[in-house]
């Protein structure tokens, strides 16, 4: 699965060794650049609407369908490259347990927004449209981003389970020790 770095070249990110808690950050909207759509969202146009709603009042939900909640937004905030956000699918649903599937297969990695425009001007000899504030309702995790920098970049490993296991180990090697 490929995904931008900030300096729009591509890399490879391997989702196969996910674990099941679920947690992803990735970025939702990319500044300063064009969507396939022509809206090009501008540094700050999400900082009224974050302060206002917070990342628990911004649903996340599979392909913009507002009757398939899949997860919680745990944080969401503006940043040099755009809007970054850090989630968590819900594994206790169906269909949260099916999009983790799919990201760990590489056949999903697709973040998008759904917004409604408060200002924006549209530029009569480019066609692009430049959003300066945006009302954030939702963020989807999608197949077909309209802006193909807005991609899932990692996943949290389960912090719980690395230290169940390296006391486990830690045990093992005491009584391989006394044997």
């Amino acid at each position: 699965m490929l995904f931008p770095t900030n300096d729009s070249s591509m890399l490879r990110f391997d989702c196969k060794s996910l674990d099941a808690s679920g947690v992803f950050t990735g970025y939702a909207a990319r500044f300063n650049t064009a969507d396939l759509g022509r809206d090009l969202i501008l540094p700050g146009a999400f900082a009224e609407s974050i302060a206002q709603r917070g990342a628990h009042g911004v649903r996340m939900l599979f392909q913009h369908d507002p009757s398939e909640p899949i997860g919680t937004w745990l944080e969401l905030r503006e940043d040099t490259r755009g809007l970054f956000v850090r989630g968590r699918l819900l594994c206790e649903i169906a269909r949260g347990r099916e999009v983790l599937a799919l990201m760990r297969a590489g056949a999903i990695d697709g973040l998008s927004i759904g917004f409604r425009t408060v200002e924006g001007r549209t530029s009569p000899k480019t066609g692009i449209r430049r959003l300066s504030k945006i009302d954030l309702w939702e963020i989807s995790v999608v197949t077909f981003p309209m802006h193909p920098g807005a991609r899932v970049a990692a996943f949290k490993r389960d912090a719980i389970g690395t230290a169940n296991l390296a006391a486990a180990i830690r045990r093992a090697a005491q009584t391989m020790r006394h044997v």
